[in-house]
C-alpha cells in the first residue's frame, strides 16, 4: 500500500456516533513527522482539542485524544482511523473510537479531508 501523507491536511467531521462530541463544524488541523501525527481541533461543541497517534505500515492512526467543551468539561479517548483514498484523491477516514473518560462508551466517525 502506498504510503499516505497526513502533513498539513485539513479534515472535517462528517459522521459520528450521537455520543460523540465532533460535528460537521469540526476542523482537525494534521502534522506528520515520521510516522507519528499530531492535530489541533475545535469547532461546534469543541473549544479546544489535541491529539498523537502513530501511523504504521497501512496507514492506519492509532491515536489518544483530549478535548475541552463548551461546558468546560476535559474529555479524553482512544482512536483507531482507517484511511479511504477516494476517487478525487483526498482521504477520508473511518473511526472507531472510544471515550477514556465521562461514561467509556464507544462509538464510530468518519472525517474527511477538506
Amino acid at each position: 500500500m502506498k504510503r499516505l501523507n497526513y502533513n498539513n491536511k485539513v479534515f472535517r467531521a462528517v459522521a459520528n456516533s450521537e455520543n460523540g462530541q465532533t460535528s460537521h463544524e469540526t476542523l482537525f488541523y494534521y502534522k506528520q513527522e515520521g510516522n507519528i501525527i499530531t492535530a489541533e481541533y475545535n469547532g461546534g461543541c469543541i473549544i479546544k482539542g489535541h491529539l498523537i497517534g502513530i501511523v504504521d505500515a497501512e496507514n492506519k492512526i492509532d491515536m489518544r485524544y483530549h478535548q475541552v467543551d463548551d461546558n468546560n468539561i476535559i474529555r479524553t479517548g482512544s482512536c483507531i482511523s482507517t484511511p479511504e483514498v477516494l476517487k478525487n484523491g483526498k482521504i477520508r477516514l473511518h473511526e472507531v473510537w472510544e471515550w477514556t473518560s465521562g461514561d467509556f462508551s464507544s462509538g464510530t466517525s468518519m472525517i474527511e479531508e477538506v
